[in-house]
């Protein structure tokens, strides 16, 4: 499986979400994009997971789910799935 991107850092400062994709780094002010995380702890914030294919974080105790391309203003071509016929 090709990965869309490889998150190699994710910290937060404040409403501000620090990512390094793909070897770039990348500010992002959450407020923009997540109630939830605005308001979740630190510990909370800090619990997350990157989907296997590098498309999304997963914030398990906020049930928070962002995509990377939609946080650094990117748009990928997805994979088409083959439908059986």
């Amino acid at each position: 499986m090709t990965k869309a991107h490889e998150v190699t850092v994710l910290e937060f400062r404040g409403t501000v979400l620090s990512l390094r994709v793909d070897g770039r780094a990348f500010e992002v002010d959450v407020a923009k994009h997540s109630r939830r995380l605005v308001e979740a702890s630190p510990e909370a914030r800090g619990k997350y997971e990157i989907s296997p294919t590098g498309y999304g974080i997963h914030w398990p105790d906020l049930d928070e789910d962002l995509s990377i391309d939609g946080l650094i203003g990117v748009k990928h071509e997805y994979p088409r799935t083959r439908s059986a016929a």
